[in-house]
């Protein structure tokens, strides 16, 4: 039974890596696109900003097919979604028809911030969810580091090396594809969405065979059963719920607001105005993955152990020290390896913290019937920030009347409030079941 649930997660899961690719890919192309086409930062910032626009839309829009399609079928268009941007940037000449299928891409990366943890916290089982979740996160790293290594490797290939970056994507995109159509169907979509209870009473015996399926099929209906606190047709914005749509909205607002997905998305940019070389700031590029990687394996080790708020006080300290020592070596105009090894303590302290955190903590907080559009909220409001942020960062690192350490003061100053956010909001979710959660939260 461990081992289905854990190949069934991986193979979801896997849409995480497609993500943490797409996502930082664009670090090694951008500069040389930029050049191509001789845009201003301005447009320049627009244009890698799309693949994150399509994210906001996936995302915003992404729990209608989870719900209405499920989850699995979701899973796979987003597969379809990935494969088709891969090809298609890679072949086009002209920043418009780029821009296009890198938005495309966007999509799938939206959509699957909210299917891929929705399916994996509905088949997991309590003791185990964290880690489980969590392997979407791991995946999303994972596809980071692996991003990096093969920029890396394809920055050479002269006027094209682009295109061999942005296209080395398709092939993942479709093993993915296929591999998705392996998994079942969530029992809990079955049972509370698509009301098919026989489908759903044989997937929970497919789930645990030694279980007792009546119960656990009973337990899952129960908790959204219409009542007088729980009337059937009820959205995301009932009153009810406002205490859920904060901690969601909360922690996706200051996942962006650390700077993660600024450092990610232009390391080596970051790197050089630190000083470095173009062959040295790569080479640093893949240490921060490598890194990330790592500390996101002690994550999911910690994650089930410790809890997820004991992991978000470690991020947040170590956000908080990592960040103000990156404005401080820009400040005194430290050069060489400074600004990379802070920069090192802060991956890691994202990757235990919120980034092993997010996606489980989200997934876990909202009922069954709207687990999909509290994703959508939370997915969102992080991708709406991060494409704010991408647009706004090479006029940001390019003024030269505007020292870079500005930029990792304010987020450091955010760390500090999402601290405060921790200590007197968040909840612990550690091995309680989503319908006890459901009953614990919801007043």
């Amino acid at each position: 039974m461990k081992n289905r649930i854990f190949f069934w997660s991986l193979t979801v899961a896997l849409a995480g890596f497609l993500f943490g690719f797409d996502t930082v890919v664009i670090s090694g192309a951008e500069r040389q696109l930029q050049a191509l086409w001789s845009s201003s930062n301005e447009f320049h910032g627009f244009i890698m900003s799309t693949a994150l626009w399509g994210t906001v839309i996936g995302a915003l829009f992404g729990s209608l097919p989870t719900d209405k399609l499920g989850r699995k079928q979701t899973l796979f268009w987003i597969g379809v979604l990935y494969s088709v941007s891969a090809i298609g940037s890679a072949l086009v000449s002209d920043p418009y028809l780029f821009g296009i299928f890198r938005f495309i891409g966007g999509l799938g990366v939206g959509a699957s911030t909210i299917a891929a943890p929705a399916y994996i916290s509905e088949i997991a089982p309590p003791k185990n969810r964290g880690r489980l979740v969590a392997l979407y996160q791991f995946n999303i790293v994972f596809g980071i580091l692996i991003a990096f290594i093969s920029n890396s490797m394809f920055r050479n290939f002269g006027e094209d090396a682009w295109r061999w970056m942005v296209g080395a994507e398709a092939l993942p995109a479709l093993v993915y594809t296929f591999m998705v159509l392996s998994v079942p169907k969530s029992p809990r979509w079955l049972a509370n969405i698509k009301k098919d209870i026989v489908q759903a009473k044989n997937v929970l015996q497919l789930i645990d065979p030694a279980g007792n399926t009546e119960e656990q099929l009973l337990a899952l209906q129960s908790a959204d059963a219409p009542s007088a606190t729980n009337p059937s047709g009820e959205g995301l914005f009932n009153k009810k719920y406002r205490f859920l749509i904060l901690l969601a909205f909360l922690i996706a607002f200051f996942n962006q607001l650390s700077g993660i997905n600024a450092v990610l998305y232009f390391a080596p940019r970051i790197f050089a105005e630190a000083g470095l070389g173009e062959s040295t700031a790569f080479i640093s590029s893949i240490g921060l993955g490598v890194i990330n990687l790592v500390a996101t394996l002690l994550g999911l080790y910690l994650i089930d152990r410790l809890g997820r708020k004991t992991l978000m006080y470690i991020g947040s300290i170590g956000y908080i020290v990592s960040l103000s020592m990156v404005a401080i070596a820009f400040f005194m105009e430290w050069k060489g390896l400074a600004v990379p090894i802070f920069l090192f303590i802060f991956i890691a302290s994202h990757a235990v913290g919120q980034g092993a955190v997010i996606w489980v903590f989200i997934s876990e907080i909202f009922p069954n019937h709207i687990r999909a559009q509290g994703q959508s909220l939370g997915s969102s409001t992080h991708w709406v920030l991060a494409a704010l942020i991408t647009v706004l960062m090479p006029p940001l690192l390019s003024n030269d009347q505007l020292n870079p350490g500005f930029v990792f003061v304010f987020f450091a100053f955010m760390m500090f409030l999402q601290l405060l956010y921790v200590r007197f909001m968040m909840p612990e979710t550690k091995g309680v079941s989503l319908e006890e959660l459901q009953n614990k939260l919801v007043s």
